[in-house]
């Protein structure tokens, strides 16, 4: 999928380039593409286990769920902006309910390891800075009974 999107972005710089865009509009362009790239990668609406509203972009909005025995992984929110017009700090607020099995909230950046926020019952909040490339918040679920509220702003 990496080398599809390579290849598409390529060819739109190209086309770009070629009607007299400006450096600033090639890679605002180029920004778009790899933003859109990026939000294939989040669990789609209709395959959540609960409601997710969107906020401002892929990276804001909020979720909540109840989980019954629950074994998958669901990235909530994220993308792989390159420059985010939002900035590059993330409020994040979350509260889990762990009744049985595991259930882990992460968040995962680029080839960076994967950081757990919260995996037990009990509340996270902080503000997060982004690198640039690809940023993740999710939930991995094992046999897992329990609920999540988790605001992105």
């Amino acid at each position: 999928m990496k080398k599809i999107v390579l290849a598409l972005a390529f060819v739109l710089l190209g086309s770009f380039m070629l009607s007299d865009c400006s450096k600033d509009e090639i890679l605002d362009h180029y920004n778009n593409i790899v933003q859109s790239a990026g939000s294939i990668a989040l669990t789609g609406n209709s395959s959540l286990q609960g409601t997710k509203e969107k906020g401002i972009d892929d990276y804001t909005g909020s979720y909540t769920a109840n989980y019954e025995d629950f074994s998958d992984t669901e990235y909530l929110f994220g993308g792989t902006s390159i420059k985010r017009e939002a900035g590059k700090d993330l409020s994040i607020d979350c509260a889990l309910e762990v009744t049985d099995g595991t259930a882990k909230v992460f968040w995962i950046s680029g080839a960076d390891e994967e950081v757990t926020l919260l995996e037990t019952t009990g509340t996270y909040s902080d503000t997060i800075t982004l690198p640039e490339g690809g940023n993740y918040i999710g939930i991995e679920c094992e046999n897992f009974t329990g609920s999540i509220e988790l605001n992105m702003e």
